[in-house]
This record gives structure tokens, C-alpha cells and sequence, in this order.
């Protein structure tokens, strides 16, 4: 009579497996979603600052070598002014503190942080523009990450002035004007 064993399955595989779908699953440009869209009427904090019926448009495109490319569009603000713009961690709200802080690849354990180790445009998202004649801009930066159905931001908010480098204040752009809220 001959005799049967059953191996068990090998381990080496398997966490293969779980390897690539955990990878598929975090990688918005491998998981197939590539482009991120958001357009409309910004939220105003500002009324005086931000005109009625202005508006944005967002666009985060996902390389597959794990870039971003984040484009920031805007439509009938102050003509020929200068303003600041970063990717919030909250979707917008009733009041510019409902976007919550910066959205950080590499999160500062200090919030809201403004130490350039973290506060960076390498690691937050910064869309600094300066409106024409006609109060229209655009912005655009490329980061060497992408966000994740985990951790993700919810919106792009519009400061008053462009982003602050310094050594104590970087990532500071002043009060918070308009919101777009945008699903990355």
C-alpha cells in the first residue's frame, strides 16, 4: 500500500502575493486610478478677498515611477496677486480651519509644522501662483509620491501670499482664503 502526504503550500509564494496586491492596492497609478479631478466654485473664507463666483480646477496625475503631478487652475480671482496654495489633509468646510493642517507624505509630529525638514515642497504639496490681469492662474509641482486610499488628502486650500522657506515659518502662506475640496 502506498502511502500519501500532503505538503503544505509554500510560504514563499504566497507572500509574493500579498507583496504585490498590498502594492496594487497602495499605488493610485498601478491600481489603475492615474488621474484625480476636482473643479468648481471655491468655498470663501474670505468674501472680501475672494470674489464671488471664483473657481478651481484640480488635477493630480500618478506616474508609474511613483511621481505626482499636482495642477492647481484657478478662475476670477484678485487680478495680479500673489497667492499661496497647499493640499489640506480635511475636505473644506465651513471655516478654513476645517481643512485641517498641511497634508504631509513624511508627517511632522508637530502640527501645524513648520519645520523645513518637513514643511517642504519635496513632502507637502505647494501651489504658489500669481494671478494675470484677468485673475486667472495656474500652478504646478511634481513630488517623488503618491497618496494612497489610506492616506490621502481631501482638499486644496488658497492662503493669502506665497508659501514661507524660513527656518521658523516654512510652509506658512498666511490666512486661509478659498477651498476646493479634491479626493486625491
Amino acid at each position: 500500500m502506498r502511502r500519501i502526504t500532503k505538503r503544505p503550500a509554500p510560504i514563499v509564494p504566497m507572500v509574493a502575493i500579498a507583496s504585490a496586491i498590498g502594492l496594487f492596492a497602495a499605488s493610485p497609478a498601478i491600481a489603475g486610478a492615474d488621474r484625480i479631478r476636482a473643479e468648481g466654485e471655491l468655498i470663501r473664507y474670505d468674501t472680501a478677498a475672494v470674489p464671488e463666483g471664483a473657481r478651481a480646477r484640480v488635477q493630480a496625475v500618478y506616474t508609474s515611477a511613483g511621481d505626482s503631478i499636482v495642477t492647481l487652475h484657478v478662475w476670477d480671482l484678485r487680478p495680479n496677486t500673489d497667492y499661496g496654495a497647499h493640499a489640506h489633509v480635511n475636505p473644506c468646510g465651513t471655516t478654513g480651519l476645517d481643512a485641517g493642517s498641511h497634508f504631509q507624505n513624511d508627517i511632522d509630529s508637530v502640527q501645524p509644522s513648520t519645520n523645513p525638514a518637513y514643511a517642504n515642497p519635496a513632502n507637502e504639496i505647494w501651489l504658489d501662483l500669481t494671478t494675470g490681469g484677468d485673475g486667472n492662474g495656474v500652478a504646478q509641482t511634481k513630488v517623488p509620491w503618491q497618496f494612497s486610499p489610506a492616506r490621502r488628502a481631501n482638499s486644496v486650500v488658497i492662503h493669502v501670499e506665497h508659501t514661507h522657506t524660513g527656518q521658523t515659518d516654512s510652509g506658512v502662506a498666511g490666512a486661509r482664503l478659498a477651498c476646493v475640496t479634491v479626493g486625491f
